[in-house]
């Protein structure tokens, strides 16, 4: 087929791609056509069933199509003619006369398209009042209106092949078909998850954001003020959104066709946004009261406010500077330490983490990444020269295999799940490896379900396969990569049959799985904090490199190693510096010439060589009496610390605390100062996703009250502790940032800010940034890759008489990080609203506790009182805890060992003991 074919379109000469619709060229040539049943969006099939986009083709009998028939060379095209123009209108007409009445300035795309076609209204009766379905509202978020269906069929389409969810089908027939929720349910009944694919694709009304109406069910997702193009704040995915502004007010919110997301979005990036018009924002300035109780441990949750009082801005920014710089004059420098955020922009990051090194000579500062991916990072540095990711999940659509380890993105990374489920449906081999049997196995073609802890035995199982079979990549290894042989040594004594015993898979499906991922062409591996959230995550991350280096998947298109960030920005957090052995861009502290370059740029500062204290240590050196004083910016260590009950006295400990935050939090509770910020969009700045893709966040809304940016309030805590700074916003920021960030080559401002997105490494100006790294080489000596041997390291505690049972902790789908946020969403919190645990129905049944029932969890470290969910997913061994809920805080329980290479604590296990609630037994 050639490649170019030329036609004739309504008489003008059009060349155009092969391959290419009717509706595409005629769009691209400036002729709209109606459009009902399709969406001119990644991942929608021209479907052509309502017969809006009707063109007359020369020669023949009837009209088609334009939206599913493909141009052919020498066709002769009429889009305005009287005959194709009459049959428009007149399925406009029929199609207006279903429809509900509404405001006679109300919209639709339906009756955009039809005014398009000069249809206003319609001759034609309506459908019978009794044939007409009843409205549904069972559902928090959404509302269900099937008066204004058309059987279009596109939200069966968004649901069964954009998202992969499944849930809606057509039932009926004839005019009496409509969208139904799994086996006829209600809405709110129903599998639904919540990511409102369907209400952004409908083109009527009959399924709306719940927001957009009123108590009459109507609506108009017209009426708004302002559109503004923005990020979404919660994982790392970096979904862009559309957010719709009405009275200061986000009314509702839609997907844009970014590079990560193309248009999808998932119940909290479409509907958690509330969360910032939640009546507990910090609006003021707070000073802890001179007559308040202890700081923060006796604290009431009902009324926590009483124990500050409000402060001008002046007051506030004076009272948080002197008790720093008391104790930097008292004690030095290093009695200061800080927790910056991956949930504020890069330019937030790398003021943070410059005000801390700059002005108290030391590295003390960190943020999550160490209680998420700092073993991902250390393993990658070490043996990859990057902590980044080789290949943006979008990549996935080029591979034949992809492994997905210790992650569960449906409930984690949900879009970027649904390309995985897309690439299983379009024929690709996708293996999953996880303790726990999530939902992504149903679309799995191995689904390897491990005892937990043991990681590195499986995987060196499956390595042991690979050598010994010799299904390596010889030519890979010998050009790429470096410590080969001593690695061949180490892994040959890992047979299957001995790792089986270990991590209880049969050796016949490890050797299975070695082979399929050794003769993919094209292969991916995929992980999360199942992975990093070890006392041998570090071993675990080096195992997968290893692998992929084995059978030389790094560096094309369909291959890599991508671990899943967790928190919005956490990516770019950690290019900007916001770790303690690294200055921007990763480069060493211990490097004398990355010293020079920012004493260069910083001034004359000296940098601190010595290697700073990571969040646990720091937590640790307050007890010892090292640390008096903190500046803790959008974090919560008060639940996000392991051994959170230790974190939490420490914090009591403190001589001085300014918290800067978005709510009083668990941790806000022991300041002394509270600084009211933004809210992500209430300001400007880029971020950087999962993907490495540099992207802009706009402020939508101004803050509430007196609440401001943080980038304004660090350059105020800055120059009040004696810096001299001098920004006049997050772009001059990002300009200082380009000066030692060689990441940011040919990125600049502008660019993100018109083009939307820019992944870095960008090759030259007009380079949207490469997806896939290393196709070259490695940034290691010699341009190669590493080998590391891993030992298998049993975890830090086991099960024994006293705690039988195995702890996993992680994230829910409506739920994020400490639920700071998502628990101040009213969609959010209605849907998921209560803290729970899953436990197999066998171990419950044991227990005697019905599902819903209540159960202790008690480690070694304290004990919490939880709803039980009966979960088949979760072994009879182990249950599984989310750790977004403060009144049954995960943290109180988990391990806090660290990980030697990467200072991660150990999260993902935990010796238990689960026992039936005394309300439980009282009820039985």
């Amino acid at each position: 087929m050639p490649d170019k074919v030329t036609l004739k379109l309504d008489g003008k000469d059009v060349t155009a791609e092969a391959g290419e619709t009717i509706w595409q060229v005629a769009k691209r040539e400036g002729t709209t056509l109606p459009h009902l049943c399709f969406k001119d969006w990644p991942g929608y099939r021209p479907d052509g069933n309502c017969r809006s986009c009707m063109v007359a083709v020369e020669g023949e009998k009837g009209l088609v199509a334009s939206c599913r028939r493909d141009v052919e060379d020498g066709m002769q095209i009429t889009t305005q003619g009287a005959r194709e123009t009459k049959a428009r209108r007149m399925v406009m007409e029929l199609l207006l006369a279903d429809q509900p009445e509404v405001a006679h300035d109300a919209s639709s795309h339906l009756r955009d398209m039809a005014a398009m076609e000069e249809v206003t209204d319609s001759r034609f009766p309506k459908l019978e009042k009794e044939r007409i379905p009843l409205l549904d509202d069972s559902h928090i978020a959404m509302r269900v209106n099937l008066d204004a269906c058309i059987q279009c069929g596109l939200c069966v389409r968004a649901c069964r092949e954009v998202q992969v969810n499944d849930v809606i089908g057509m039932a009926g027939r004839g005019h009496d078909a409509f969208p139904v929720f799994d086996m006829d349910d209600p809405m709110g009944d129903s599998t639904c998850v919540a990511c409102g694919e369907c209400v952004q694709a409908c083109p009527t009304g009959a399924l709306m954001p719940a927001t957009v109406l009123d108590d009459q069910q109507h609506g108009d997702s017209a009426d708004y003020d302002a559109e503004v193009k923005s990020i979404c704040p919660f994982c790392g995915v970096g979904c862009q959104v559309s957010m719709k502004v009405k009275d200061n007010k986000i009314k509702y919110v839609d997907g844009i066709n970014g590079p990560a997301n193309e248009g999808r979005l998932c119940v909290k990036g479409r509907f958690g946004f509330d969360y910032i018009h939640h009546p507990h924002r910090l609006t003021k300035p707070l000073i802890r009261r001179d007559d308040a109780p202890d700081k923060g441990l006796n604290v009431d949750p009902a009324n926590p406010w009483t124990h500050f009082r409000e402060a001008t801005w002046d007051e506030a920014l004076e009272k948080a500077a002197h008790g720093l710089v008391d104790l930097r004059s008292y004690y030095g420098g290093k009695s200061v330490a800080g927790f910056g955020s991956a949930k504020c922009t890069n330019e937030e990051a790398y003021l943070f983490q410059k005000l801390i090194r700059q002005g108290f000579g030391h590295n003390n500062v960190d943020h999550c990444t160490r209680l998420c991916h700092a073993s991902s990072v250390a393993a990658l540095m070490e043996n990859v020269g990057s902590g980044a990711v080789t290949a943006g999940f979008n990549e996935i659509e080029n591979a034949e295999v992809a492994i997905v380890i210790g992650a569960n993105p449906t409930e984690n990374h949900p879009v970027a799940a649904t390309y995985f489920k897309q690439f299983a449906k379009d024929g690709g081999q996708l293996i999953v490896i996880d303790p726990r049997a999530q939902t992504l196995r149903r679309y799995a073609s191995h689904m390897l379900q491990f005892r937990p802890g043991t990681d590195v035995a499986l995987l060196n199982a499956i390595m042991n396969v690979i050598v010994e079979e010799k299904l390596y990549d010889r030519q890979y290894i010998e050009g790429f990569t470096e410590g080969f042989f001593e690695f061949r040594d180490h892994i040959r004594a890992f047979t299957p049959e001995r790792m089986s015993e270990i991590c209880g898979i049969d050796p016949d499906t490890i050797r299975d799985v070695a082979r399929t991922y050794a003769g993919a062409a094209r292969a991916m591996i995929f992980w999360g904090m199942g992975i990093s959230q070890h006392i041998h995550g570090t071993d675990n991350a080096r195992c997968l490199i290893s692998l992929a280096l084995l059978c030389g998947q790094i560096g094309r298109p369909g291959t890599g190693l991508h671990p899943l960030r967790g928190q919005n920005n956490v990516q770019g957090a950690s290019d900007a510096g916001l770790i303690p052995h690294v200055m921007p861009n990763y480069q060493s502290v211990t490097d004398p010439e990355v010293r020079a370059l920012f004493r260069h740029i910083w001034g004359g500062t000296e940098i601190d060589a010595t290697p700073g204290m990571t969040v646990v240590e720091i937590i640790d050196a307050i007890y010892r009496g090292e640390i008096r004083g903190m500046y803790i910016l959008g974090e919560n260590p008060a639940m996000s610390d392991p051994d959170v009950e230790h974190a939490r006295k420490a914090l009591a400990q403190l001589d001085h605390l300014v918290v800067q935050d978005i709510f009083l939090t668990e941790t806000a509770n022991f300041a002394d100062v509270i600084l009211p910020a933004a809210a992500f969009p209430e300001k400007n700045g880029t971020v950087t996703n999962t993907n490495r893709q540099v992207q802009m966040g706009r402020k939508a809304i101004s803050p509430p009250g007196d609440a401001r940016p943080d980038w304004e309030l660090l350059v105020e805590l800055a120059n009040r502790i004696g810096l001299d700074w001098d920004y006049d916003g997050p772009r001059s920021v990002f300009d200082e940032m380009k000066m030692s960030m060689r990441n940011l080559h040919h990125i600049t401002w502008n660019r993100v800010e018109n083009e939307g997105s820019v992944t870095y490494p960008a090759n030259s100006k007009d380079d949207p940034g490469q997806s896939v790294m290393f196709g070259d080489g490695f940034p290691r000596r010699a341009g190669r890759a590493k080998f590391t041997p891993a030992r298998v390291t049993p975890p830090a505690e086991a099960p024994n008489d006293e705690y039988p049972m195995i702890l996993i902790t992680g994230r829910q789908l409506e739920h994020w990080h400490t639920g700071a946020m998502t628990r101040r969403s009213a969609v959010l919190d209605d849907i998921e609203p209560e803290a729970n645990c899953s436990l197999h129905p066998a171990t419950l049944r044991k227990m005697g506790v019905a599902p819903g029932g209540h159960v202790r969890l008690s480690t070694r470290r304290g004990s919490v009182e939880i709803m039980a969910r009966a979960d088949r997913s979760v072994a009879e061994d182990c249950v599984f805890l989310p750790f977004a809920f403060v009144e049954a805080a995960a943290n109180v329980l988990t391990n806090p060992t660290l990980d030697p290479w990467g200072k991660i604590p150990e999260f993902k296990y935990s010796a238990v003991r689960v026992d039936p609630a005394e309300t439980s037994l009282a009820a039985e």
